[in-house]
């Protein structure tokens, strides 16, 4: 080989170096910039060219606060418990926060608790399990308003 194809192949090599260089940065930039667009809520440009009414969407309404528990079904039906800083214990046990006149209830049943501006559910172990939206959870779960939590024959839910 002569002088110059090995030239020719060293330049070629560290050019094709650069770009692959080049195409990881902006891969970075562009992971790192839909992470907060993402997180604003606010439409890329590239969404807004396949989407025109994207660009016209009137603005989200804010999130409403949950400010009480009300009890929707079972025995305790209409029960409302307001809601503070504090986490909310749910089962038989005469400490409880809510004493849930359930059979199908154990004693420290579940407990709801608040984590920044949301409340989330779990279960403290029980015998027949926690429901949110009958899904039965088996990690804390964030819960939304309106969303049902049931514990054995009782309903209860977030309200504003």
């Amino acid at each position: 080989m002569s002088d110059l194809t090995i030239t020719a192949l060293r330049f070629g090599f560290l050019i094709l170096l650069w770009v692959l260089i080049f195409s990881i940065v902006s891969a970075m930039r562009r992971d790192l910039m839909v992470g907060r667009k993402a997180a604003a809520g606010t439409p890329t440009a590239r969404q807004v060219r396949k989407n025109p009414e994207l660009a016209e969407a009137p603005p989200q309404p804010l999130k409403q606060q949950a400010h009480q528990l009300v009890v929707t079904e079972g025995p305790l039906k209409g029960t409302t418990i307001p809601l503070a800083a504090s986490p909310i214990l749910l089962g038989r046990a005469q400490e409880a926060t809510l004493v849930l006149e359930d059979d199908y209830a154990s004693g420290r049943h579940a407990r709801l608790f608040p984590q920044g501006s949301r409340w989330f559910i779990e279960d403290l172990g029980s015998t027949n399990g926690t429901y949110l939206a009958d899904q039965q959870l088996t990690r804390a779960l964030p819960v939304e308003l309106g969303v049902p939590v049931r514990i054995g024959k009782t309903v209860i839910e977030l309200r504003p």
